[in-house]
């Protein structure tokens, strides 16, 4: 299973994606952990704009043919990476499950970001008018969505982990 977490920064993302992961016994992708190791490249010093993403999928795809179940945390603001996400799904013969985490609280969100403790050395961290600025289109199929401004982490990833076993019956 290829399990793609999205969102805004400072909603919870990592918190969540990392619990899950180390409770499935899943593979973990990061995107910021591949974009920062590019930055810190010489020939990657630039903007990295879509290699990350390029290389997550790549390294979902591979997981996924060895049998492993992945989860992803990322951004995954358009249409195009979330396409992408439901190629790699359908090449691996994986099923796709999407979760998007929001922070319906905006005080909270911005307090999130504003003291985020970074654990990736080298990244620069998002201030809280790139948070707003950032690009994020509406999806076209509602995504499993949790708000980590009316559940605590444990309480979101039992509610995922519950999502999932429900998905997981029904075959889809």
């Amino acid at each position: 299973m290829l399990i793609v977490f999205s969102g805004l920064p400072g909603t919870g993302k990592t918190t969540l994606a990392k619990g899950l992961a180390a409770t499935l016994g899943a593979v973990y992708v990061r995107i910021d952990t591949i974009e920062q190791a590019l930055r810190d490249s010489p020939e990657f010093a630039r903007d990295v704009g879509r290699t990350g993403y390029q290389i997550a999928y790549e390294l979902a795809a591979s997981n996924l043919g060895l049998g492993s179940t992945v989860v992803v945390d990322c951004v995954n603001p358009v249409m195009e990476s979330r396409r992408a996400w439901t190629d790699v799904s359908s090449r691996s013969g994986a099923p796709l499950m999407n979760v998007q985490v929001i922070c319906s609280d905006m005080t909270e969100h911005r307090r999130r970001v504003e003291t985020r403790q970074l654990d990736i050395p080298g990244l620069t961290p998002p201030t809280w008018q790139s948070v707003m600025n950032h690009e994020y289109e509406p999806w076209d199929k509602s995504p499993f969505t949790v708000d980590t401004a009316l559940d605590s982490p444990a309480e979101a990833l039992a509610a995922i982990v519950e999502h999932i076993s429900v998905y997981e019956s029904k075959g889809t």
